[in-house]
């Protein structure tokens, strides 16, 4: 005898709140301030509650929460102006194998160098690196988030970490010249 499942549909706490902290992070990268991150996500909040009922049980609520907020975010006074920063709070999280003054120096100043050339990626290249490499979303996700079809996410990727290596490149290189 089979039992029919009985249970109960999400509710949006249910389904919600547990993409707070993935949300704010990803808000606080594209906004690089603190408030202006929370502002974002009690935005993204209010829309997706508002909108909750119109969201169809069964597709993907994370990419739907990202899509609202990344929708908010361009939509906003610093969406295509901002930049992004490296949180350095969780710098140092991970020691370093041989951690000594030299290994610290550089790998700070590698840190920088890498915001620095996310900071200059466009936003339709700095977002997709976040998507797929910060917050793990499979290409999927990302297609339902940024509302473009899978290819276009593979050849956005792709075209994005080229610019970003060559971005890096000249970085090294023109660190070399100048010293």
């Amino acid at each position: 005898m089979e039992v029919a499942d009985r249970r109960l549909p999400a509710t949006f706490d249910d389904l919600a709140l547990p993409l707070f902290d993935q949300l704010y992070n990803f808000a606080h990268w594209l906004t690089q301030d603190r408030a202006e991150a929370e502002d974002l996500v009690q935005e993204t909040y209010a829309k997706a509650l508002r909108g909750f009922p119109s969201f169809q049980a069964g597709t993907n609520f994370r990419a739907w929460m990202y899509r609202i907020l990344r929708n908010t975010f361009l939509s906003s006074r610093t969406g295509l102006k901002t930049t992004v920063a490296i949180d350095d709070e969780d710098a140092g999280a991970l020691p370093a194998e041989s951690a000594n003054p030299e290994s610290l120096l550089l790998e700070q100043a590698n840190r920088e160098m890498v915001q620095e050339a996310l900071a200059e990626l466009p936003v339709r290249f700095r977002e997709i690196v976040l998507l797929c490499e910060v917050e793990e979303m499979s290409y999927q996700e990302i297609a339902e988030t940024l509302g473009i079809p899978i290819g276009t996410v593979m050849s956005r990727l792709f075209r994005a970490r080229k610019a970003l290596r060559e971005l890096l490149k000249n970085k090294i290189e023109g660190g070399r010249h100048g010293v």
